[in-house]
């Protein structure tokens, strides 16, 4: 991806060759004694190095290709008239610094170039070492004492407490912990616990307070399903799960306030939460300290998407049908409320979300009770396809609750533990629910919506992965997927019809066997899925907003695993040591391309690179929809 070495980097190292090369020639010339020699060709030639680097790395010379072209030539001119006067003058030719300099610029890349593909080649073994294939989907080897340090609470505080790390909110005084040049605030509550009284009902704020809480410890994971794949079966969960979780940088950025990113995981809508290390926030943070950036947490299954209305005495629950979604609104409050504190721009939040955070954006977009909350969103994997337009499986689905848990009515469904519902959750997870588009809150059509301008106010980066089917199988597991994959084909059919139906059967019919039967299946699925959030696309753009499409095809590093959302979520936040958990290594070029394509997103700024804005990679320009950029085998392609 990146280049080892440029014409911009011999530049450089020409005008640092004539520095060593002055600096230690006249110091003997002046009879300072050799040490004094050698300090003297260090110093000028690295006060020119920088110098230099500063002035051929910079926007202005490289943004237009004449002012390259005019810096090299003057460069040229300069080393010219230097080794004149170095040979005139002090009978010494400056040819030879400059050939050490040159094999230095070379040398030192591909000696960092080699140990990284040493580094890769032993990260991609230790995988291989534990997954074999991948065929068993995602296998986590997490350590017991990770897992309790994960698994610790946060605290009241009634003594001292770091004030540098403090921060006032109207909802409490929350002190997070600093680690190197970032701190986290982690496990803060954004709303009233969802329990007792409040189960199944709509979030309620917090009262405001003055009282002293740790926040150095992430809040419980919603209760979810607890597939193979999902690494929070080892995190605790709880009713009680509305928290959310703030990194920010400890670098100045001069006074400013900073644009906020907020986090929507992924997980079908039963299970993950942001204590997931995949969506760690601290190496995004760190690395982008004029950025705050945020995740949280919000009710799952049937805890949060479920319609009681046929329930006898369902009628005082009218928002449990997307009870997940007025979970995220109310954290995008809070948010706005109080983000301010934490040095973030209450009017520059932008939305990142992934697989079901991304279905869930594509619906709070069409929303009007988000306006004003947020203003950009980055959408990966997120379809229409994924929400229910009618409150019909809802309705089963609680209709089932209600035998599993040998219930007749609302009253005995709140005044059931935990525990009865998260087994009777486990149990009923083939007809779990997401968001239903209901016709009041939620338009029915969004795609009609988007196209109506419904979101015009908002700039879109739309992500359409190519391989996501096989990371659903690696979380969900073999004979989980070979269920959801054919009930999806059933539900694709049944949409369309006519001859499109017939060559769809007939594509499925001359497959040789049932493993080569699901493969074509899993592929149409996906393709299906692909052209659904190509719609979404095409749909914004017409409604006015601006629209960005990036097509990932990254190849995975085990093919049974796939690569989608987790190696896309990974690359953008930098997470390498997360994303080896999950089986794959990151590639370190496009993870630094993308963040800062990324980073440009969120500011608002133009979404292009001038050459060597990051070194040793050319221009880019990301042209708006219908361009798009393309990341296909550790390469960016635009258009």
């Amino acid at each position: 991806m990146k280049r080892l070495f440029t014409i911009d980097d011999f530049m450089v190292a020409f005008i640092a060759a004539l520095g060593y090369g002055f600096g230690e020639n006249i110091a003997y010339l002046l009879g300072w004694p050799q040490l004094a020699c050698i300090a003297a060709c260090f110093v000028l030639g690295i006060v020119l190095e920088e110098l230099i680097s500063a002035i051929v790395f910079s926007k202005a010379v490289q943004k237009k290709p004449i002012n390259r072209v005019i810096t090299f030539v003057v460069i040229f001119l300069i080393v010219v008239a230097a080794q004149c006067i170095s040979v005139r003058w002090m009978g010494v030719s400056m040819l030879a610094y400059i050939m050490e300099e040159s094999a230095f610029v070379i040398g030192l890349p591909v000696s960092g170039f080699v140990i990284n593909l040493i580094l890769r080649a032993y990260h991609i073994r230790k995988i291989r070492k534990l997954y074999g294939n991948g065929s068993e989907g995602f296998i986590f080897d997490v350590k017991k004492e990770d897992i309790e340090e994960t698994n610790m609470q946060n605290r009241a505080i009634t003594g001292e407490y770091d004030k540098d790390c403090a921060v006032k909110t109207r909802t409490g005084i929350f002190v997070g912990e600093k680690q190197k040049n970032v701190i986290r605030y982690l496990g803060i509550p954004y709303a009233k616990p969802p329990v007792g009284e409040l189960r199944w009902k709509a979030p309620e704020p917090l009262p405001s307070s003055e009282n002293v809480f740790e926040a150095v410890n992430f809040g419980a994971s919603a209760i979810q399903v607890e597939h193979s794949g999902v690494i929070l079966k080892l995190h605790r969960q709880s009713e009680d799960c509305l928290y959310l979780n703030i990194f920010t940088g400890t670098k100045k950025t001069g006074g400013s306030k900073k644009p906020v990113l907020v986090l929507f995981h992924h997980g079908d809508f039963t299970s993950g939460g942001s204590a997931d290390p995949l969506l760690d926030g601290y190496n995004y943070a760190g690395s982008h300290p004029d950025v705050v950036f945020i995740s949280f947490n919000y009710r799952l299954g049937i805890f949060g998407f479920i319609d009681f209305s046929t329930v006898p005495g369902g009628e005082a629950y009218p928002d449990a049908l997307n009870l997940g979604l007025l979970d995220q609104i109310a954290a995008l409050k809070w948010i706005k409320e109080n983000i301010a504190a934490f040095g973030g721009d209450p009017e520059k939040i932008s939305v990142i979300g992934f697989e079901s955070g991304a279905a869930s954006i594509c619906m709070l977009t069409a929303d009007k009770r988000t306006m004003g909350l947020f203003n950009k969103a980055f959408v990966f994997f997120g379809s229409p396809e994924m929400i229910y337009d009618t409150p019909d499986g809802s309705r089963i689905l609680a209709e089932n609750l209600l035998k599993e848990t040998n219930t007749k009515t609302m009253d005995e469904l709140v005044r059931l533990d935990t525990r009865s519902l998260k087994d009777a959750s486990q149990k009923l997870w083939k007809d779990f629910c997401g968001p239903v588009c209901d016709g009041t809150w939620f338009p029915v059509d969004l795609y009609h919506a988007y196209r109506e301008g419904y979101a015009s106010d908002i700039d879109f980066i739309i992500g359409i992965p190519s391989n996501e089917t096989s990371v659903f199988r690696s979380f969900v597991g073999k004979k989980n997927y070979e269920v959801l994959i054919s009930e999806t084909m059933s539900e694709i059919k049944s949409s369309i019809n006519g001859p499109i139906v017939d060559a769809v059967q007939e594509y499925i019919r001359t497959q040789a066997d049932a493993s080569a039967k699901l493969d074509t299946k899993s592929k149409l699925v996906e393709e299906w899925l692909a052209l659904s959030i190509y719609r979404v696309a095409v749909s914004l753009s017409e409604g006015g907003s601006r629209v960005y499409v990036m097509y990932w095809d990254e190849k995975p590093v085990l093919e049974k695993l796939g690569s989608g959302s987790v190696d896309a979520v990974a690359t953008l936040l930098g997470n390498s040591n997360g994303l080896r958990m999950y089986g794959s290594v990151m590639n370190k070029d496009l993870s630094l391309i993308l963040q800062t394509f990324l980073l440009k997103f969120i500011k608002g700024e133009s979404m292009q690179l001038y050459t060597n804005e990051i070194k040793g990679v050319d221009a880019l320009k990301w042209k708006a929809f219908p361009g798009d950029l393309t990341v296909s085998d550790g390469k960016i392609m635009c258009d």
